[in-house]
């Protein structure tokens, strides 16, 4: 197996032997996934102690280094049974891994395999092993692991995983072959995400930017605990005296944030824009995007904003799925914490920290009224609406009661004979 170079300082010419080692020919702007690259100047930032290449350097060793026969051996030579899911960068397959030691029992886990004539995805999987070997959070997925080999028949790029048996958030969210998640399993999932976008934001000497927040991305565990998956668009947030990255323009339509698309400036309020498009699809239980629906609703955002929190028709966007078991002022208050994510100015955004307190607080007052919703507003009339019967059918049952009770009143009736009113209110009921 073949070594190659990853991060080396500009002041050093040693080689890292401690870390994985990426292609000779490749600069740092391409290992961060983003080609030509500047920084603007700011004086209201400070910058890191240490540099991303440090951090990796120190913790690289905990990941496991594979061997290609290693793998395709835990995947019954990627066997398409075995595969768990397909993007545009490679296949990822359940295997079957054993310890390092050879002792032991067997590790379930994911292992994602890239496409070999893509070099955008083997740029992906630099980024993936860089930051994945880095980061160390509970809502963070966990890399076991990878594997890089150059052969005769081109080359190889692999990532070991621990293995996530609920699949993601968006499964759960959309597809009807799943169970319908409850209302407090949501706030607990957006939660963790929150928080583990807050750790990689403010948690780390060095600040990292997601760059692909949504739903497809939060893995879900055994006990649907939230873990942030794909660090592949992931970047290296802005250090020293700038206050943004610039890249090229990368992400999930309809989940990135207008002002990069615009700008291509790359700020931690870009994730938190894509966080706010979530908690709508959270709510809602649509897609951001849904052109099989009336042209009026195929954009998610332009939807909602047509049944403001405030409104008395609010819940109308809600998840029709969870079947008025939510707090309708705690669903309130999520909607106006998505509106504050989605806010026009990044600067205006809120913090991930701040997302996250106001998640606790939203789902204490979920836990304090969690009766199911009254929505007799939504009708006009409250009365049941009885459908016109032909004549010949007969009166209905109330109509009868009705009848039987004028019968009484029209005896203290003067002035009309008692059949002319019995004549007047029948014809009156019927």
């Amino acid at each position: 197996m073949k070594c190659f170079f990853y991060f080396k300082d500009r002041n050093r010419n040693r080689e890292r032997k401690s870390a994985p080692v990426v292609l000779q020919y490749q600069s740092k702007s391409d290992i961060s996934g983003g080609g030509a690259e500047r920084v603007t100047k700011s004086s209201c930032s400070t910058s890191s102690p240490r540099s991303f290449s440090d951090l990796y350097e120190g913790k690289a060793q905990n990941l496991r280094v594979f061997t290609f026969p290693e793998l395709k051996q835990a995947t019954n030579n990627f066997n398409r049974l075995l595969k768990i899911g397909e993007g545009g960068f490679g296949c990822v397959y359940k295997g079957n891994i054993k310890p390092a030691d050879g002792k032991g029992d067997s590790t379930i886990v994911a292992i994602k395999k890239l496409n070999r004539d893509g070099y955008q995805g083997h740029k992906q999987w630099v980024a993936e092993v860089q930051f994945l070997g880095v980061v160390d959070h509970t809502n963070l997925v966990k890399l076991i692991g990878y594997c890089a080999v150059d052969g005769e028949r081109g080359i190889q790029r692999l990532l070991v995983y621990e293995f996530m048996s609920n699949k993601s958030l968006e499964d759960h969210l959309f597809s009807t072959a799943f169970p319908v998640l409850s209302w407090q399993r949501r706030l607990q999932i957006v939660l963790g995400a929150a928080q583990g976008l807050a750790y990689l934001h403010e948690e780390l000497e060095v600040q990292v930017i997601y760059r692909d927040f949504k739903s497809s991305n939060v893995l879900l565990d055994d006990d649907f605990k939230p873990k942030l998956s794909d660090f592949g668009l992931a970047r290296e947030g802005p250090t020293g005296m700038h206050t943004h990255v610039s890249t090229a323009v990368v992400g999930t339509w309809g989940y990135a944030a207008p002002d990069y698309i615009e700008t291509g400036h790359l700020t931690t309020k870009s994730d938190v824009w894509s966080f706010g498009v979530v908690l709508y699809e959270i709510l809602a239980g649509r897609r951001s995007l849904e052109r099989n629906r009336p042209k009026s609703e195929h954009k998610l955002l332009d939807w909602v904003k047509r049944y403001p929190a405030d409104s008395q028709k609010f819940s109308m966007i809600i998840d029709p799925r969870l079947e008025n078991q939510y707090s309708l002022n705690a669903a309130r208050k999520m909607a106006k914490l998505a509106d504050t994510c989605l806010l026009k100015s990044a600067k205006d955004r809120p913090k991930m920290s701040q997302i996250v307190e106001t998640l606790k607080q939203i789902i204490q007052i979920s836990g304090e009224n969690s009766t199911p919703i009254d929505t007799s507003f939504l009708i006009v009339d409250n009365d049941p609406v009885v459908e016109e019967k032909p004549k010949q059918m007969g009166a209905t049952e109330s109509a009868k009661r009705r009848m039987a009770h004028l019968a009484k009143l029209s005896e203290h009736v003067g002035g009309i004979s008692r059949r002319r009113f019995m004549i007047m209110q029948k014809a009156k009921v019927t």
